[in-house]
């Protein structure tokens, strides 16, 4: 690597890092707190959030990899241009195709890093964070009985405690009743109780002490009634349905290999080839786009000379977002055979493609052609027309010697 290589990478490597990290934060920051009220709500342990979380970060990242490898570029070549370093390197007969040499070679790696992401990891972290949904659903993880609230872990078993100590081991205050098909009940309160495991898997032992208990059963001419130290009450657990296998009718669960084999190998038909064609191609666009991002970010780094304005910045982040967008939307209309999946892809892919190009064009070929000052100047006749249509304010004359 020549010196200007070396300068040009360590002037992206450093807002590009900054940018993933931030990107990253503030998505999982925002899912943190819905994430917390899920696993709070379904009674399960606060430590699934994390795992939740780590679960979510491939598809964070598969987002923000692009807008960060967009803005380091961007933000690198707007501080060569502002500092007059970007004329004087065009001066001494450095292109734009030599300076876009590190770019590209960031572009190429990060893009294989998507690839990874998005094509192999992403399916089995995405499979990962819904068998967790599930198991707190159905209670597999292990969901802490809610102190002070009825608690029911069987269609006839409810307990309710007033206190628990030492990770749930240790109950005090409770009131227990259990049924069964016949109509004999046991209702009981115990002032400390714990659970015991069995060799059974479906039943756990409920080891009530210093309590009273009352038996009702339809042979009994009256209930009886029992002042116990100890009392073990068998529970029956609940059923737990087994977690559906991966890729079950889930596109976005399978890896590459296997959605190329759905979607043109003939392992799917009909609406679930279409579905998984447009999966297919939405993961391909989304990472063949990351090679337009170096033209893109250098068209819009550049401002008008005597200019300092960051309009480049907001531009770049919403055509990115917004194309993003636009393909969820493709891919949509693709899987319900709206439109051919392929061309609801590559359509939109070509449009953008096309109009990266012809702003790196008119920047690299156009003397004084900067994409910015265009934008500048049309924002700027806009809104003196839109100043002309609204009405103007009349002026309110002062009276004479008011």
């Amino acid at each position: 690597m020549t010196l200007i290589d070396r300068y040009i990478a360590k002037a992206i490597a450093i807002p590009l890092a900054g940018t993933l990290v931030l990107a990253a934060m503030l998505l999982v920051l925002d899912k943190m707190l819905r994430l917390f009220d899920f696993v709070i709500n379904a009674g399960g342990p606060v430590s699934v959030v994390w795992r939740m979380l780590a679960n979510l970060l491939p598809e964070y990242f598969a987002l923000g990899i692009p807008v960060g490898l967009l803005l380091g570029i961007l933000l690198a070549f707007r501080r060569l241009a502002l500092s007059s370093e970007l004329d004087a390197l065009r001066g001494v007969g450095t292109g734009f195709g030599r300076l876009l040499r590190i770019p590209y070679t960031y572009a190429f790696v990060l893009m294989l890093l998507n690839l990874f992401l998005v094509g192999w990891l992403q399916p089995w972290t995405h499979y990962g964070y819904e068998r967790l949904r599930f198991d707190l659903r159905s209670g597999a993880l292990g969901a802490s009985l809610k102190v002070g609230e009825f608690n029911t872990l069987s269609k006839r078993f409810t307990i309710r405690i007033d206190r628990s100590e030492q990770g749930g081991t240790q109950l005090h205050g409770l009131f227990v009743q259990a049924d069964n098909s016949s109509g004999a009940a046991i209702v009981a309160t115990a002032n400390h109780g714990r659970f015991l495991a069995t060799d059974d898997p479906d039943t756990i032992l409920l080891r009530l002490e210093e309590g009273r208990l009352i038996q009702q059963d339809p042979r009994f001419a009256t209930p009886r009634t029992l002042a116990f130290r100890s009392y073990d009450l068998p529970i029956n657990l609940p059923r737990v349905d087994s977690f559906r296998a991966r890729a079950q009718d889930q596109t976005d669960e399978m890896t590459l290999p296997e959605i190329i084999r759905a979607s043109y190998g003939g392992a799917a038909t009909g609406e679930a080839n279409l579905a998984a064609r447009a999966n297919l191609h939405f993961r391909m666009v989304e990472v063949i786009m990351m090679m337009l991002l170096p033209l893109l970010a250098v068209a819009l780094a550049v401002p008008p000379k005597r200019s300092s304005s960051s309009l480049g910045i907001f531009i770049g982040i919403v055509m990115v977002v917004a194309y993003h967008k636009v393909n969820q939307w493709a891919e949509d209309a693709g899987a319900r055979g709206d439109f051919m999946p392929e061309v609801a892809m590559y359509v939109p892919f070509l449009v953008f493609a096309a109009c990266i190009v012809w702003m790196f064009m008119t920047l690299a070929t156009k003397p004084g052609g900067q994409p910015i000052g265009a934008l500048e100047r049309g924002g700027a006749k806009a809104w003196s027309l839109i100043k002309r249509l609204l009405p103007q304010p009349r002026r309110r004359l002062k009276a004479a010697g008011a």
